[in-house]
């Protein structure tokens, strides 16, 4: 998915499934691609499913792919999608490692769909690269590659690398991709196969706008929700929110009960714990880096209150994913 392919036609891409990889992020990538065959007449693009061991692969949502070959059958490719989920590096070992390092040193473009990227990253195959992440993996990402740049952007699309957010930003990519080697006229006709209103572009936000996802319009509710998201690592005292909202916490409980249905303090204790419990699961931070990543001074406060809101402990959660 580079920007100025000049490779044989059809330009192949392989995408390599791991298990628990996002069904949807991988079909939203691939169909465009089939459409745009059928469009043209002729085709454009190929693709090539590969697994670890060349068995079938299956997906967060129970189905499960055949592969088409096991990846040491695969020695030269243009093009490759690492496909993931949300324990990504989990299925990463020193095989799998070293065969990325063996496409990239043949040329080969690598990208992450969803959480691929976190692959990569850990091969160490993203040094001075932007890269693309659904908004829920950022915060676990970018604990555990402090040195990457990220952006919440839908996707990137450099010369040797690509990454996306996953789940119908794979399509967006899809489509620029289809208009930059066949032009803006086919990727317009693709998306209308595909009933896609409009391609957006990679700035556009992934996220629904605070108002639609808080389900409210107060401005000074809005603003202390963003102000709590921004502010996680190191929470800010309730009085410094409802002071940056020129209103007092007394009104800004009143307000928050009105419109949320939760006091401010039990809102932004759910944002921490929420982030915590993907912590847990995206990144092999300890326990008690979690819980500090998450704004809790110690490892029992953290427990508590993770157990208090979820029914079960962190250790669990990590045990789980294990």
């Amino acid at each position: 998915m580079r920007l100025n392919y000049q490779g044989p036609s059809p330009e192949k891409v392989g995408f390599l499934l791991l298990p628990q990889f996002s069904m949807m992020a991988f079909f939203a990538a691939v169909e465009p691609l089939r459409i745009a065959n059928r469009i043209a007449n002729r085709p454009l693009f190929d693709w090539i499913l590969i697994s670890t061991d060349g068995g079938p692969v299956t997906a967060s949502n129970g189905m499960t792919l055949m592969a088409d070959q096991a990846k040491g059958e695969v020695h030269h490719l243009p093009t490759l999608a690492v496909c993931s989920g949300f324990t990504p590096e989990a299925h990463l070992n020193r095989p799998l490692m070293a065969w990325l390092h063996q496409l990239d040193q043949v040329g080969c473009c690598l990208g992450g769909i969803d959480t691929g990227a976190f692959l990569l990253a850990a091969t160490g195959l993203l040094k001075h690269e932007r890269v693309a992440l659904h908004w829920e993996s950022l915060p676990a990402f970018r604990e555990r590659f402090p040195g990457i740049d990220t952006t919440d952007e839908l996707y990137e699309l450099g010369e040797r690398r690509f990454s996306c957010a996953g789940g119908a930003a794979a399509m967006d990519m899809a489509l620029e991709v289809i208009a930059r080697r066949h032009g803006a006229k086919l990727a317009i006709d693709v998306s209308e196969q595909l009933i896609h209103d409009r391609i957006r572009t990679r700035s556009d936000q992934q996220r629904m706008a605070l108002v639609k996802r808080l389900g409210t319009h107060n401005r000074r509710v809005v603003e202390a929700v963003a102000l709590m998201e921004q502010n996680l690592e190191e929470p800010l005292a309730l009085e410094e929110v409802a002071s940056r909202g020129d209103v007092s916490v007394r009104q800004l409980q009143r307000l928050f009960e009105q419109e949320l249905n939760a006091t401010p303090r039990q809102w932004y204790l759910q944002l921490r714990i929420k982030r915590a419990r993907r912590l847990l699961s995206e990144t092999d931070l300890s326990i008690l880096d979690v819980g500090i990543a998450c704004g809790f001074g110690s490892s029992s406060s953290f427990a508590r209150a993770f157990r208090a809101y979820y029914g079960y402990s962190p250790r669990q959660v990590r045990q789980k994913t294990a």
